[in-house]
């Protein structure tokens, strides 16, 4: 494989690894067990960014959106909505785009951009 896309997809999956983390630290989920489904996530993700290095971008999005979805076979809604959590209307943030450069969280109930992947907030 060409040093160039390696380093390319590497460096995507490391970026989408740090923003992931932060984000399930800022929301206190990031436990030994849920680090491990991450890297499963950025492992099964290593393929994919490796074919269609053009994509790369979109790596850490898609590696949130793999890290909620095994969360969500576990039972865990993650990561929760600040705008509403504790309101009795508890939901998760979804990622936007979902194929696509610089992902963003959102509520989907008021169709608000909550913060960026990797920036949410542990004050909320």
């Amino acid at each position: 494989m060409d040093d160039d896309i390696t380093g390319v997809t590497e460096a995507a999956l490391h970026t989408a690894r740090a923003l992931v983390l932060h984000d399930l630290s800022a929301c206190g989920a990031a436990s030994a067990d849920v680090v491990s489904v991450v890297e499963d996530a950025v492992a099964g993700r290593r393929w994919w960014v490796r074919e269609w290095p053009d994509g790369a971008a979109y790596a850490p999005g898609l590696v949130a959106q793999d890290v909620q979805e095994a969360l969500e076979e576990r039972g865990t809604r993650w990561p929760p909505c600040p705008r509403h959590h504790g309101t009795g209307d508890d939901h998760q943030l979804y990622i936007e785009p979902e194929l696509g450069p610089d992902p963003v969280w959102v509520c989907e109930k008021d169709a608000v951009a909550v913060a960026p992947l990797g920036e949410l907030d542990p004050a909320r």
